[in-house]
């Protein structure tokens, strides 16, 4: 049985597992900003039982926290308190269901799923080639890309609760809008299953190309960053009203506003997550003093600061 002593987690009153339970865990290598503090612990779970069991015998009090690819994160420099948990190769299997239907684990790749999808004749899923994280992500966030989202795919998922219960939700339990999902607080997606269409791999081959070069094309791929930074408002872009602000290029120590594509937050080097986050709050300042508009962060920010 966890608890918490102090404002800590004790390593010996911890639930035993047979995953991976490290301390002090370094999450910067972790993230794509490659920036911030440590996980107090990190967990990576043998298979979905050993999760369950976990989370069951751990003290309710203590924090938990899902960690996929770290694509669309920021780690606040003073780390996360409590428990992180990775899903790791036991979450990253893709099953091809039926001729249009995949399930796919929590920790899945959006590369692996629509590769899978393509040796497999299933359509519509190609977007996900071009969005940096995994099925979990996708789920908690309705990642989308292209002109689609994860709701036009999903039929349902599976989760593991706070207090350890599996539990199947329907794509009309998650109450999806643009970038957002009513998933439960500290919810887990250990799998979900996705719906296509049949369709020849060398046309989905050709579709993931044409998106994946028009990514190269304009965003800052071989920089530290982390994905969209802001949510593009109704009936407009972030990047244009970023840009109309005179935001490209903009610095704050090691961070800088994208001269590629004025969404998305680089780290120039020795970045750290103040920097990025203070960037990006400057440059929601900037833009509602230029525009009026309040953009809203696409990226989330976790942990404590320094």
């Amino acid at each position: 049985m966890g608890e918490i002593v102090g404002d800590e987690v004790s390593a010996t009153l911890l639930p035993e597992v047979r995953g991976k339970l490290t301390p002090d865990a370094p999450l910067a290598p972790l993230v794509w900003f490659k920036s911030g503090g440590t996980a107090e612990w990190l967990f990576e779970p043998a298979d979905v039982d050993d999760l369950c069991d976990f989370l069951r015998d751990l003290d309710p009090a203590v924090p938990v926290m899902a960690l996929g690819l770290g694509s669309n994160l920021i780690v606040r420099d003073g780390g996360v308190p409590g428990v992180v948990v990775r899903l790791g190769k036991a979450f990253a299997k893709v099953e091809r269901v039926d001729a249009t239907t995949l399930k796919c684990g929590g920790g899945a790749s959006g590369i692996l799923v629509s590769s899978s999808a393509r040796d497999a004749g299933i359509g519509g899923v190609e977007f996900l080639r071009s969005i940096p994280g995994t099925v979990g992500g996708f789920v908690r966030m309705n990642g989308g890309a292209y002109g689609r989202e994860t709701k036009d795919i999903l039929l349902d998922c599976e989760v593991v609760l706070r207090p350890g219960q599996r539990k199947v939700l329907g794509v009309e339990q998650l109450g999806y809008t643009y970038r957002h999902s009513e998933l439960p607080d500290g919810a887990i997606v250990v799998s979900a299953t996705f719906r296509g269409h049949v369709d020849e791999p060398a046309a989905i081959q050709a579709e993931m190309d044409r998106i994946a070069a028009a990514r190269e094309a304009s965003q800052p791929l071989r920089s530290k960053t982390g994905g969209s930074t802001f949510k593009n408002p109704d009936g407009d872009k972030a990047w244009r009203l970023v840009d109309a602000a005179g935001c490209r290029g903009l610095k704050r120590g090691g961070a800088q506003v994208s001269e590629k594509h004025t969404n998305f937050l680089i780290n120039t080097g020795d970045a750290t997550s103040a920097d990025i986050e203070g960037l990006g709050d400057e440059v929601r300042a900037r833009v509602k003093a230029a525009s009026g508009v309040e953009l809203e962060w696409e990226i989330q920010r976790v942990g404590v600061a320094k």
